[in-house]
């Protein structure tokens, strides 16, 4: 077995923090979609930015969404002020009772915000806990949220309440799913714009037909655009692999200048992101003077790859360093691993003659 030994250096570390599933146990079994049901409830995007965009139109929502509403409150006895974002629904049908809740802030430190489900009594039916990772930068963050007794939803943010942007809500609808049984059964939260799930981080090499997979670090990490303020990593390898690759999830990208890659003192040039779909309301366009065209950044997490020249590996210790690409600021990377693949005993390739 091959083996991959490494050791992190980390730039602007911070702790990872998840943010909780706002499910409970007793949460009953959901609609089970069939092909000659009716269409499913609108989803809705509410806008919760507190100054209105010039020649902005009135804002439309569909009628489970009874109000949105604002309040700023001083509890007794604590100097910290925090603002509150009501959103009163009904659920438009009793079998849809699951709201997908997908809020998008600026993830500042002491300032993250946490959702919260009442009931008609005012008792609360669930906590999201807080959201984000405080890295500092525009994020965004999902929840699924059990409605069979909430009537409305608070977003509550320490401060003027001016980090919270938006929310996305939709209905959740149950179906079958199959998976491989000899495969890692992925827990994930259906994204309605991706297909593509978190990107899980082995706390150990796996080895599986060939292929060494190996988390440099699970840690979030900032970075910039200057190289000593990257996310360096040093890993070593035993034997020279036939192919290798890097992965990562990156927060807040600029989408046309995803990470650079150095590798032993070389640019490899930049990683791929995995985009979804451009209807997705994560992207968020830029404008800067004297410059016509528009540039879009990604507020939330995408995955990046990197396929790397088995050529600038070497056996024995390899440095390797992510920096953000140029003109796009500070982002963070988490969930860092390489996989290294090796000759297997079946593996399938060809040998071509020379002419």
């Amino acid at each position: 077995m091959f083996r991959i030994t490494f050791f992190a250096l980390l730039f602007g570390a911070v702790s990872r923090v998840y943010a909780q599933e706002a499910l409970s146990d007793a949460l009953h079994a959901l609609i089970e979609t069939t092909p000659d049901q009716a269409p499913p409830a609108e989803s809705v995007w509410l806008d919760l930015r507190q100054k209105a965009p010039q020649n902005s139109r009135p804002q439309e929502a569909p009628p489970w969404v009874e109000a949105v509403t604002f309040s700023a409150t001083q509890p007794a006895g604590d100097t910290s002020s925090k603002s509150v974002f009501r959103i009163r629904v009904t659920r438009p049908s009793p079998d849809y009772q699951v709201l997908f809740f997908r809020l998008f802030f600026d993830d500042k430190p002491g300032q993250q915000p946490e959702l919260i489900a009442w009931d008609e009594s005012g008792a609360h039916v669930v906590r999201s806990g807080a959201l984000g990772l405080g890295i500092d930068l525009p994020s965004s963050d999902s929840v699924m949220i059990p409605m069979t007794g909430a009537s409305s939803i608070d977003i509550e943010v320490p401060g003027d309440g001016k980090t919270v942007r938006a929310a996305y809500l939709d209905w959740m609808a149950s179906s079958a799913v199959v998976h491989p049984l000899n495969a890692d059964r992925r827990e994930i939260i259906p994204e309605p714009f991706s297909s593509m799930p978190p990107l899980s981080a082995p706390s150990q090499d796996v080895e599986h037909f060939g292929t060494v997979t190996a988390t440099l670090t699970e840690e979030t990490i900032r970075i910039s655009t200057d190289i000593q303020e990257g996310a360096a990593f040093q890993f070593g390898i035993e034997a020279q692999p036939l192919a290798a690759l890097l992965t990562f999830e990156v927060a807040s990208p600029r989408i046309d200048a995803p990470p650079e890659i150095y590798l032993n003192g070389q640019d490899l040039g930049p990683a791929s992101l995995v985009l979804p779909e451009l209807s997705d309301p994560g992207y968020r366009g830029q404008m800067e003077p004297l410059i016509k065209q528009m540039y879009f950044q990604y507020t939330g997490w995408l995955r990046a790859q990197k396929i790397v020249p088995i050529t600038s590996l070497k056996v024995g210790t390899n440095d390797l360093i992510v920096v953000n690409g140029a003109g796009s600021g500070n982002s963070a990377i988490r969930g860092t691993q390489i996989q290294l693949k090796y000759l297997w005993d079946k593996s399938d390739y060809l040998l071509k003659t020379g002419q």
